[in-house]
């Protein structure tokens, strides 16, 4: 980041240099030390206040902390109550949105940031406008597109506090994204409640303000005071207005307002220093980065919920006639409510951990059912006997499903069909029993056998047929019968006369056709699907003329692209197609932590545990279309810290780590998943990748951008500047691009000599008062022994990409998407048998370092139903894209969906677009 220097003040009337504007607010963490209801009973007091204080004085405003999910709490308590705080926001006194909620911004996707914005102001828009203020009070950070995402919706303002670097030395300052898109940003350089301590004693505001103004002049210029009068969870005095109305007079005038009167209507010096990219600086204000890292749990459940919305807004627009905008829209603010700042970031209680955990689950689930809903109706033109495959990502891909298929008979071997009718080797990986019951009993006894079965449905098969003879019962399940109609009641009516003609002791025998769980290779267009079927065969399908097989050995794994050996400590030699070598990587450094969920803190005798004490490889898998191994590592991990915080116990744990090492025919990387039960408390561990040279610079795929840092981070306020950083897709360094599944902490460790990302960092509590490398506690020192993860298995998966030409020249954004978006599989539901549907193409995005963040259905009311499209050139050159699909007609919108003037004209069969460097641009299709 950069910054220019700050011109000096314009030359005003003293008055006007000598004025203040005191803006009442409140920050309203929606959970965190307590859960989400017990804060919101307090919500409602406060708010009730607030209504009442500005209806009793026309001088009061109120600025409702940015974020509507205050507002939206509020009314489903008090509904009697919208008229008046609709009548507030009309007449300018009461301010609110433009955020559905104030979020973490760096442990959520960046298409969750827009959704945000987009759900937050129409929201806000319904109960009577939107501050058109990108307000940002308390975030951890700020990421380097928040200016684009807030000018792309029509907003020239930001107010922030933490993360600015040391450069700006004013209250105001341009920041600018990376594609150049820029907004005015006022600075709260003492917080978001800097006014409060000017208002201790009431009637000396005029002395204290006075104090604060002499104290602070050098940041103000020409510009009035700007007083944030507020604080977390409490509404203003009622008395305010009239204290500050004693308090101004000739000498200081006192205004109240809201935050965008304040920026629209009272600063008039010329903002000249510019900061560029994101604001992570320690400088003046503590960006708490610890919380990356803790409680694990919440940003995998929160990647998983935000890949599943996504994956079923796309099946939902491309491929079904059904209207689930209304689930969808839940699943949605599901999600974002789980991004608040408080939330995903795991610095709550353990009771609001679980809430939030279990909201991302209902988001989750709310949407897989729209999914699965979606993708049904595809696949009621697949035959039953056969499995559809849709492909959320829009380029075509070959993938490896895994299905539950018929075993190929003794001497035979099993081959896909697709629905071009070429055929696919297939990949064995396992074989069922055929025999699931074998049973004798009285015949007395075989009506509860009968009991069991639903319908037709018997041990999660369906009963195919079944033979009745004297004193037997034999069943034949399928998972597809062929054999026509069943009748239950017939056949329990006939084992009662059988029974009754032939007592004594029965046998019950169950059968099921034999299974195997297949690997199959299957090629699906762009956004699109296509179909196969598996069966029995006795001549195998040719081999790929392109692809070399995967293979495996005790001694490592390899596929033609990316060869893998395994050390004798367990780590792994990762060599590239161009010769790039990788060595040592998947190094486990475990050390104490006495920190706490903001903060990591080191034991001052931490002791390093690197070595495991015992080690073994095993192949899971030969190939050819998938190789792996298992390795499991077992190492002596201190149980704890000791009671002197300083030093871990002395007693130790066997803690055995499996490292699931897997490549797969056509990948130029290899897939790694760590698991192990944690037994272990006080800890942070680390998988490390060695570099073949030291790195001055990592970069890391995040929110619309792929963000540079080097070995430091800028400190100077009340916490040590470790310099672990986030990513969210893949992080890179020098020739090692690491493909991530959720967003994670890195760190350039030994002078950039190695990566070292973060598996898992167990804590006890919430804030420590005495912390070593933070000066004061982050909050109340509450315990959270959930934060220690004990007796949770801890997973963490990525894939390892060598490459001499860095993430670029590998292609990483591409592969990250492939990485982290399997396709969909599900059943035909079509009588079996039948030919396969042709395979379709939904959407296709052709250029190159393109992300789609977005594929859904919209709504407008003068144009009807299309298909909204969200793209990003993930890179400093741009890009030229090609979209594609069934469309005649492109309309350019902003992230609120307002239609541009931006030219969007398709041609021949499909769009092109010229993206500048790091632009996100939206179009509508219809």
């Amino acid at each position: 980041m950069t910054a220019l220097p700050r011109t000096s003040a314009q030359k005003v009337p003293l008055a006007m240099q000598n004025s203040a504007v005191f803006v009442p607010h409140f920050h309203w963490d929606r959970e965190w030390y307590e859960p989400f209801q017990v804060f919101r009973h307090r919500l409602v007091t406060a708010l009730d206040t607030v209504l009442e204080t500005a209806e009793a004085n026309p001088d009061f405003r109120f600025t409702v902390d940015g974020q509507m999910a205050a507002v939206e709490d509020y009314l489903e308590m008090r509904p009697e109550n919208r008229d008046r705080l609709v009548a507030l926001v009309r007449e300018g006194r009461l301010a609110i949105g433009p955020w559905l909620i104030l979020l973490d911004e760096f442990l959520c996707s960046g298409e969750t940031i827009v959704r945000n914005l987009r759900m937050g102001w129409d929201a806000a828009e319904r109960l009577g406008g939107a501050m058109p203020v990108g307000y940002l009070p308390d975030m951890f950070g700020h990421i380097a597109q928040m200016p684009q995402i807030l000018a792309r919706a029509g907003i020239e303002h930001a107010a922030l506090w933490r993360g600015v670097p040391g450069s700006v030395d004013g209250h105001a300052f341009r920041w600018r994204a990376p594609d150049g898109s820029q907004v005015r940003t006022e600075f709260l350089f003492d917080g978001y409640d800097n006014g409060l301590d000017v208002l201790l004693v009431p009637d000396r505001i005029g002395r204290a303000l006075g104090d604060y103004a002499r104290m602070t002049a050098e940041r103000w210029g020409g510009d009035p005071v700007l007083a944030m009068a507020g604080t977390d969870h409490n509404a203003p005095d009622p008395r305010l207005a009239d204290w500050l109305r004693r308090a101004s007079g000739e000498e200081r005038a006192i205004t109240i307002a809201t935050l965008d009167e304040y920026i629209r209507e009272h600063v008039r010096d010329e903002v000249s220093a510019v900061v560029t990219g994101e604001l992570r600086s320690h400088v003046r204000g503590n960006i708490l980065p610890g919380v990356l890292s803790v409680r694990l749990g919440l940003k995998q459940r929160m990647a998983v919920a935000e890949r599943t919305v996504d994956h079923a807004e796309r099946v939902n627009a491309l491929w079904s006639r059904r209207d689930d905008a209304p689930f969808l829209s839940l699943a949605w603010h599901k999600i974002i409510e789980s991004t608040a700042h408080d939330s995903v970031v795991g610095s709550g209680t353990d009771e609001t951990c679980d809430q939030v955990d279990a909201r991302l689950a209902e988001a989750a689930q709310t949407a897989r059912a729209v999914r699965d809903a979606a993708l049904a109706e595809p696949a009621a033109r697949v035959p039953s006997d056969a499995h559809l495959v849709a492909n959320p990502l829009p380029f075509a891909r070959t993938a490896l499903v895994e299905v539950d298929v018929v075993a190929p008979p003794a001497g035979a071997g099993l081959v896909a069909t697709a629905a071009d009718g070429s055929t696919h080797s297939v990949q064995l990986i396992s074989q069922a029993p055929t025999v699931l019951s074998d049973e004798r009993m009285d015949a007395s006894q075989l009506e509860r056998v009968l009991r069991r079965i639903h319908r037709r449905e018997l041990f999660g098969r369906l009963i195919d047929h079944y033979e009745l003879t004297p004193n037997s019962l034999v069943f034949h399940l399928a998972e597809v019968p062929t054999s026509g109609p069943f009748d239950l009641l017939m056949l329990r009516r006939e084992v009662a006369e059988a029974a009754a003609a032939h007592p004594g002791e029965w046998r019950v025998l169950t059968l099921e056709e034999a299974r195997a769980t297949a690997l199959v290779p299957v090629h699906v267009p762009a956004c699109g699907l296509a179909s196969f079927r598996v069966a029995p065969s006795e001549r195998p399908a040719a081999p790929s003329a392109t692809l070399a097989d995967a293979t495996a050995t005790p001694r490592g794994v390899s596929n033609g692209l990316v060869d893998v050996e395994v050390a004798a400590d367990g780590t792994l030699t990762v060599t590239g197609a161009d010769g790039t070598v990788l060595s040592g990587v998947g190094r486990l450094v475990d050390g104490g932590d006495r920190g706490d969920s903001y903060n990591y803190a080191p034991p001052a005798r931490d002791v390093l545990v690197s070595e495991p004490v015992e080690t073994t490889v095993d192949v899971l898998e030969e190939g050819p279309l998938r190789s792996r191994l298992r390795i499991t590592r077992v190492y002596a991990w201190p149980a704890a810290l000791c009671d002197d915080r300083d030093l871990r116990a002395e007693r130790t744990l066997a803690t055995p780590v499996e490292t699931l090492v897997e490549v797969r025919a056509g990948e130029p990387f290899v897939r790694v998943s760590t698991s192990f039960l944690n037994q272990s408390a006080d800890h942070r561990l680390r998988f490390h990748v060695p570099l073949p040279g030291p790195v001055a610079v990592s970069a890391s795929a995040g929110q619309f951008a792929v963000t540079e840092r080097g070995l430091t981070a800028e400190g100077g306020w009340g916490e040590y500047p470790l310099p672990t950083f986030p990513a969210s897709s893949f992080v890179s360094a020098g020739p090692a691009t690491v493909l991530l599944d959720h967003s994670s902490e890195y760190e350039l460790v030994d002078g950039g000599a190695e990566l070292a990302i973060t598996l898992l960092r167990a804590i006890g509590s919430i804030s420590v008062n005495i912390h070593p490398l933070r000066d004061e506690p982050a909050a109340s020192e509450i315990p959270a022994p959930g934060a220690q993860d004990l007796g949770m298995r801890i997973t963490n998966r990525f894939a390892v990409l060598p490459s001499s030409t860095g993430w670029q020249g590998a292609d990483a954004v591409a592969l990250a998407e492939e990485f982290r978006n399997n396709v969909l599989v599900t059943r035909g539901t079509a009588p079996g048998g039948g030919d396969l549907p042709d395979d379709a193409t939904g959407l296709r995005v052709d250029g190159r370092d393109v992300l789609v963040s977005s594929v859904r259905r919209v709504t407008d009311d003068e144009r009807g139903s299309g298909t909204e499209v969200r793209l990003t050139a993930m890179s400093d050159t741009g890009s030229v894209v090609r979209v594609t699909g069934s469309f005649t007609e492109a309309t350019t919108v902003d992230l609120l969906g307002r239609p541009l003037p931006a030219e969007a004209e398709p041609s021949g069969d499909g769009l092109e677009l010229a993206l500048g460097p790091w632009e996100i641009r939206t179009v509508v299709l219809r």
